[in-house]
Parts: C-alpha cells; structure tokens; sequence
C-alpha cells in the first residue's frame, strides 16, 4: 500500500498545484511547508450549502423578527449556531433549553429550563416567542429528558402562557406522514398541527422547505395540501402566528 502523501500526489491537479506553490516560494522563509492536509473534495463543491431546513428556517425567521421589531425576543430550544447567532447579530435574544450551556455572548442571555414546564412568573412574559425544530423532540429522551409521550403538548401550553395576547409565535417542526421516529423526533401532520394551533393562534404566515430542501414562502394552505401535509414525507412546516 502506497504511503497516504504518495498515493494523494498521484492526483495530477495537486502533484502540479503542490510544484507550483513550491516554485513560487523558493527559499522564502516566511511560509515553510507544514504538514501535508490534501483537501480533494472542496474544488468540486458548491461555495456553500443554501438548502435545507435549518438554513431556511433560520435565516427566513430571523428576518421576520428583524422586520417587526419586537419589545422583547424569547426562544425555546432552536440550533445555537445558526437562528440563535442570525439574531443574536442585530439585537438581544433569551434562549431558553433544558441542556446547559455556558456560551458568553453579547446580545444572548441564557436561561436553563425545562419549557414543557410552565412558569407562572413567565406569564405573558413577552411579546415575540420561537421555537425552530425543537418541539417534535420533547418528551423523547434525547437530550436526556424525561420520556413524555405528551411532551410536544406540554411544551406548546407553556410557550402559550408565556406569550403575551397579540404576541407573535414563530414554530417549525418536521412535517409528513404523522409518526415518532424514536428517539430522534416527531414528525407532525399539517392537519393536527393547524387542529392544534387554531383554537389560540391565527396563522399570520406559513412557509415550508419541501422533501429536497427547498423553501416555499408565504403559501396558501388549501384543503388539499392540508391534509397532504404539502406533498412532504420528512419536509419542515414553518408558522408565524399571533396569539388570539
């Protein structure tokens, strides 16, 4: 077997591109040549990935928040490295989550708690409150919760307290064939999740990225794609909505 530095040079593109770099520094002790690290696959690659549904749904909702300007910003659970930090980068943000986190950033106050748990001293604590692609996994153990098979409920009863009346709600959560795919996370039907969601929101908005990662904004539910869930098997349901 060829050792890996040998058998990586046989790639014309690098045995030319590695001669050439070595012509142009010559004696030059600035830069020496460290250790080999060959990359193959990123010359190939698209500059970045676009699609998809965290990248959807964090950028698209961070712009909505950005757009109405609330008093006070709230999240529950949603990716740290991506939403969380999108926000974080125009104005102050609370996140709430029930795993520790000891994150030192400006314009991001971490609070750690169980939010299928109300608190009375939270009640109608805010007027902006989200949630991306953190519910469907409440109660299922992964992040060493306890198992709840009612989790999602009891997380969506304490966000409700918590928001104020007229306050803005922004919630994701896969969407498809209703299922529990243990213990990764709940996938939600468009219809339950509207049959829940009805009776205390109105729905102001509703985008979804789709099976092959692209996002569909600001579209229409008819019957049809309610009950078809959008033609999505693993797709992400993204809602603004306004507490009633």
């Amino acid at each position: 077997m060829k050792p890996p530095l040998i058998k990586m040079l046989t790639r014309p593109w690098l045995r030319r591109d590695l001669e050439e770099l070595r012509r142009q520094l010559g004696a030059d002790p600035d830069f020496p040549l460290g250790k080999f690290k060959a990359q193959l696959k990123d010359r190939s690659a698209s500059s970045g990935t676009t699609s998809g549904h965290y990248f959807h749904q964090d950028l698209l909702v961070a712009q909505r928040i950005f757009a109405n300007a609330p008093e006070r910003h709230v999240d529950i659970g949603s990716r740290m490295d991506g939403f969380v930090t999108h926000v974080a980068s125009f104005r102050p943000i609370e996140v709430f989550d029930i795993r520790d986190s000891d994150a030192k950033v400006a314009n991001i106050r971490f609070v750690r708690h169980d939010f299928t748990n109300s608190r009375e001293d939270m009640r109608d604590y805010t007027d902006s409150i989200s949630s991306l692609h953190a519910i469907e996994h409440f109660g299922l153990g992964r992040y060493g919760d306890p198992i709840d098979a009612y989790g999602h409920l009891k997380g969506l009863a304490a966000i409700h307290t918590t928001l104020r009346p007229g306050g803005r709600f922004y919630f994701s959560v896969p969407i498809g064939p209703q299922r529990i795919e243990f213990n990764a996370h709940r996938v939600f039907s468009l219809d339950y999740l509207l049959k829940l969601l009805e009776p205390n929101y109105t729905l102001e908005r509703f985008s979804y990225v789709d099976d092959r990662g692209d996002l569909h904004d600001k579209v229409k539910i008819t019957q049809a794609m309610r009950e078809s869930s959008f033609g999505c098997r693993f797709g992400c349901g993204i809602f603004e909505l306004i507490k009633r």
